[in-house]
C-alpha cells in the first residue's frame, strides 16, 4: 500500500523538478576584445562579431555603429540581444524573446547556452584579429 502511494508521489516530484528549466537570465556584460594584433579597428570588431552569430544561425543586423541586434529562432522559440562594442569592450545584453518564460528574471535554460555559445565564438573570431 505504501509503495502505491509513494511512487506516484517520487514521480510527480520527478515532472517538477524536471520541468522547472528556468534561470537567472546571463548577460555579458563589458568583455574585454582580446586580439592576436594591435591593428584591428572598431569594424573589425564588427565584422568577427557578425561572423561568430551568423556561424551559429543568428540574425545579425548592425542597428547603428557600436551596436548590433542579434536574434536566434529555434523551432517555436525565439531570443534576441543587443551587442554594444568598442574596440575595447563588448556585451550581449537580453532584448526580448518568445516562447521561453521569460518571466523579467528568469529565462528558459537553453537561452543561457545560446548566449554562452555565442559568447565564446565572439571571442573566437577576435582572437584571430
Amino acid at each position: 500500500m505504501k509503495l502505491k502511494i509513494l511512487f506516484p508521489a517520487v514521480a510527480m516530484l520527478a515532472l517538477v523538478i524536471v520541468g522547472c528549466r528556468s534561470n537567472p537570465i546571463y548577460n555579458v556584460n563589458g568583455a574585454p576584445v582580446t586580439t592576436s594584433t594591435r591593428n584591428y579597428s572598431m569594424s573589425d570588431v564588427r565584422g568577427a562579431i557578425l561572423q561568430a552569430g551568423a556561424a551559429l544561425g543568428w540574425q545579425m543586423e548592425v542597428a547603428r555603429p557600436g551596436l548590433i541586434v542579434g536574434t536566434l529562432r529555434v523551432r517555436e522559440h525565439m531570443a534576441r540581444v543587443e551587442i554594444p562594442y568598442d574596440r575595447r569592450n563588448y556585451s550581449v545584453l537580453y532584448r526580448d524573446s518568445n516562447n521561453l518564460d521569460y518571466d523579467g528574471a528568469s529565462i528558459h535554460s537553453n537561452y543561457n547556452g545560446w548566449i554562452e555559445n555565442l559568447r565564446n565564438e565572439i571571442n573566437v573570431r577576435l582572437s584571430q584579429l
